[in-house]
């Protein structure tokens, strides 16, 4: 008898049709769920975790991050918000939108028995003259040192955020810690925003009083209530050893023959302290940061010869004053020389916000790391500026490292659009059809914005779609009244590598899901043993 294949029967199958329409459902109704947060008159979502935490936003991604969804082809849209926000920070609601609209876009065609693979070669076509014509025939330079242009740009990113109201303030900060961390040399340009532009929030105050530190700022105090809480010009000397006596790693056993051994064995743990603290007190540095802890015994020595130390640094952080004052990270106190303490920091101080004590090293010569503050009025608030700081920092690295822009407003997805149905005319057979539903997908951001205003959805695309057709190509929608604007004259811009990153995932996230034609819920477990969707032998 001939092995036959047989599915257990509480396995779940869908195939073929049924399948490709159930992933384009399921992409419309999570585009529905922020459709509304697009543009500068978008609604907020507040999201409630099982624990009771609340996130208030209309961040796209921060959105996505937070709802639980049980369809494969929503899990996949999730994913591209993700990818979206850590390749370029900006563009995660457009591009859930946009993927949701080239989903809908190819249900007549399914629905008319076309076989998927025909959409999406008309897709990848499409794509392919997209990048072609963003990259030759759109779209302007800018000089990215012109601080006049960049704050345009940020303004553009910030227009749709929380933090409008303090736009002025915010685009500041973001250049100038995106500038602190800008890195060039031996040909090769560096921008960590992650790593080197850390966000402290401090809940109280006011958002005005946030700013960049030309320097580092931590959430920690001195170990010693007789160490220095200023110094200036300090010697700072950056480890990342423990100062106490090695404890042993689990459980030590020790057998004392006499009573004088137990005294020799506390004399030789203040032996192993001292002449680690006589290491680094014989370079005479004015400030110690440890990584590790420091012993009550090292902090006495270190407190008598006038030196100030921090323990319990993170490794982060510790990169950071590394950065700006100049010091190497040692692992072992008879290691250390003069090369490795650090000069080029200019004030040491422990200030107080509140309850907490929080150190800062400013006045840095060479300052190549930062430390953003915020302040606000809830952790709330704070939470939703540094989201939308972050978006404004990663459109200004954008550009530093890609200095060309296009038109914002929905101005580029319609000169794209009537760039394609243009374009549409050089293919025949019935990819054209596809290809020129594509360029009406790209409609929806313009058609979404003008919803959010309240406007007249019909009225403003017709007119626009004429204006574009006469090669208008800066026009678009003004996202405050819903009203048709040319956007060079309102100064909207956004980076070319943001567009065009977002048509390149929506469009292969689509091809991907349309090449779906199976969907078997349930494999075989990690252990090897039958699961829910085991396939049995005869």
């Amino acid at each position: 008898m001939s092995q036959i294949a047989v599915l257990k029967p509480n396995t779940e199958r869908e195939q073929g049709s049924k399948v490709q329409l159930g992933n384009v459902q399921a992409t419309k109704h999570v585009a529905d769920i922020i459709r509304t947060c697009l543009g500068p008159r978008s609604m907020y979502k507040m999201l409630m975790d099982p624990q009771g935490g609340i996130v208030v936003t209309n961040d796209g991604n921060a959105i996505l991050r937070e709802i639980m969804v049980k369809h494969p082809a929503a899990k996949s849209m999730i994913e591209i918000s993700r990818t979206q926000d850590e390749e370029c920070g900006d563009g995660t609601t457009s591009v859930i939108i946009l993927a949701g609209e080239i989903m809908s876009a190819a249900q007549e065609f399914l629905e008319d028995q076309m076989h998927p693979t025909k959409i999406i070669n008309a897709y990848r076509l499409a794509l392919e003259d997209i990048d072609e014509f963003m990259n030759n025939d759109f779209g302007k330079t800018i000089d990215p040192n012109n601080d006049e242009d960049m704050a345009k740009l940020v303004n553009s990113a910030l227009g749709t955020k929380f933090i409008s109201r303090w736009m002025d303030l915010a685009t500041k900060m973001a250049i100038k810690a995106v500038r602190t961390v800008h890195i060039k040399e031996n040909g090769r340009t560096e921008i960590d925003i992650k790593r080197f532009a850390k966000v402290e929030k401090i809940p109280g105050g006011h958002i005005e009083d946030s700013e960049v530190l030309n320097g580092v700022m931590l959430n920690k105090d001195i170990t010693h209530p007789k160490m220095k809480r200023r110094i200036e010009n300090p010697r700072i000397l950056l480890l990342d050893c423990s100062l106490e006596y090695q404890k042993g790693e689990s459980q030590t056993d020790m057998e004392l023959s006499n009573e004088a051994d137990f005294t020799r064995i506390l004399q030789l743990e203040e032996n192993y302290i001292k002449e680690i603290c006589d290491n680094i007190i014989a370079l005479k540095p004015t400030l110690v940061f440890t990584e590790k802890g420091i012993s009550d015994l090292a902090q006495h020595f270190l407190a008598k010869a006038g030196i100030t130390a921090i323990r319990r640094v993170r490794k982060t952080d510790n990169l950071r004053i590394a950065r700006c004052c100049g010091a190497t990270i040692k692992s072992r106190t008879d290691e250390i020389s003069e090369d490795d303490i650090g000069t080029e920091a200019g004030l040491f101080e422990i200030k107080k916000f509140g309850e907490e004590y929080f150190t800062y090293v400013t006045e840095c010569k060479k300052n190549t790391a930062c430390t953003i503050i915020l302040r606000g009025a809830s952790k709330d608030v704070l939470m939703e500026v540094e989201r939308n700081l972050q978006d404004a920092m990663q459109v200004a690295r954008n550009v530093l490292l890609e200095c060309k822009i296009v038109p914002g407003g929905g101005a580029c997805e319609l000169a794209v659009g009537s760039f394609l149905n243009q374009n549409a005319k050089k293919y025949h057979g019935e990819e054209q059809f596809p290809y020129r539903a594509l360029a009406r997908a790209l409609e929806v951001i313009p058609r979404t914005l003008v919803q959010n205003c309240g406007g007249n959805t019909i009225r403003t695309l017709t007119e626009l779609r004429a204006l574009h057709a006469k090669g208008n190509n800066n026009h678009g929608v003004n996202g405050e009244t819903g009203k048709i604007c040319d956007m060079e004259k309102l100064d909207i811009w956004e980076p070319l590598t943001v567009k065009l990153q977002v048509y390149k995932t929506a469009i292969e996230t689509a091809t991907l899901l349309l090449r779906i034609d199976d969907i078997v819920q349930g494999t075989k477990r990690a252990d090897g043993s039958e699961g829910i969707g085991a396939v049995s032998q005869n």
